[in-house]
């Protein structure tokens, strides 16, 4: 059974950083195209950012040329550097794969507030 663990989450001023992590077990991520998605409160989950099975990165407008996405498969693992965030930016931040997503982790709670 695939497990999803993320991390990094926290209380973050307006444009500050934060970095997230996914750390996947039970499979490896080698093939999979991977996203983060934020849930903010009251919302749905939505995508914020994607990477692709050959390292393309993706990104939603609203987090264009703040958000970083990256992968390392031998460690299982995705990040998402997060920098110049705002308050439109907090939620829940999830990980998974974009074609058969596995079951949903924790997620880890960004709030950026002053």
């Amino acid at each position: 059974q695939v497990q999803l663990v993320e991390s990094g989450g926290g209380l973050v001023q307006p444009g500050g950083s934060l970095r997230l992590s996914c750390s996947i077990s039970g499979e490896n991520i080698r093939i999979y195209t991977m996203d983060w998605y934020r849930q903010a409160p009251g919302k749905q989950r939505s995508l914020v950012a994607r990477i692709t099975s050959g390292f393309t990165p993706i990104y939603l407008e609203p987090v264009k040329g703040r958000f970083t996405v990256s992968r390392d498969n031998d460690k299982n693992m995705i990040w998402l550097q997060m920098d110049n965030l705002s308050p439109e930016d907090a939620g829940v931040y999830f990980c998974n794969n974009m074609a058969t997503p596995w079951s949903w982790g924790q997620g880890t709670q960004v709030i950026v507030s002053a």
